[in-house]
């Protein structure tokens, strides 16, 4: 077996199918008609994401390295936005064109004004969807020592800032808690034209919501979700 075969048997199939639309001889045949040539340019360089994604978002999850270990660098949300009180991490909605990368760190600029030249990012986690239509993607990143004298909280986001070691939530289990997801089937739903009766077994969902406590401050929700994936495996 040549070099060439073995690498093509080791490739998934998402970067086969890549190959083959890189090639300087692609797999297509000379004549098309017009729809599939269509296809073929929308999807060519497309970068998969959630189909019918209404919106998404990104966040930076903020690492230190303090003198006692690694800490997480947690906002609460000023009173006055929607859920104000909260803890979260900084970030916000991506803009068109904009990467998660790239919207963590403008967001983390703007509401945290700690400049992006003294944040090291270190790589891509698994992302959020939710179940409201929408992406989140969390960033790791290290806020370098330098770059946190410009830590400066913006009052229209942000109340305050703390930050608590990376060690707690890897060695303090989380209070688990879970809430329904139950489906409403839509009234004059055609079950006999699809082919399915009445009673069709609509699929139900769950989503699981951790939380932990940390001197005063409750990190739950999608915050705690991404903290937890974060320490996982540390």
């Amino acid at each position: 077996m040549t070099d060439d075969n073995l690498l093509s048997k080791r490739m998934t199939d998402d970067n086969l199918l890549s190959k083959r639309m890189m090639d300087d001889k692609p797999a297509f045949p000379a004549r098309m008609p017009d729809a599939i040539k269509a296809l073929r340019e929308r999807f060519r360089n497309h970068t998969p994401g959630l189909m019918d994604a209404q919106r998404a978002y990104a966040v930076l999850c903020p690492l230190i390295d303090a003198p006692d270990g690694p800490e997480l660098l947690f906002e609460v949300r000023a009173a006055g936005i929607r859920q104000g009180g909260e803890v979260c991490f900084p970030g916000g909605r991506m803009e068109p064109g904009e990467t998660p990368l790239q919207c963590a760190l403008r967001e983390t600029e703007e509401e945290l004004s700690i400049p992006r030249a003294y944040i090291t990012p270190l790589g891509r986690m698994d992302f959020i969807c939710n179940q409201r239509g929408f992406l989140l993607h969390p960033v790791p990143g290290l806020i370098r020592a330098e770059g946190l004298r410009y830590l400066r909280a913006s009052a229209a986001e942000v109340s305050e800032t703390f930050t608590a070691p990376l060690s707690f939530f890897r060695d303090t289990p989380p209070e688990l808690y879970a809430y329904e997801l139950v489906p409403r089937p839509p009234e004059g739903f055609p079950y006999d034209k699809v082919g399915v009766a009445s009673d069709y077994p609509w699929a139900p969902g769950k989503v699981h919501v951790p939380v932990w406590y940390w001197r005063g401050h409750a990190i739950w929700g999608m915050t705690a979700r991404i903290t937890a994936y974060l320490v996982r495996g540390l």
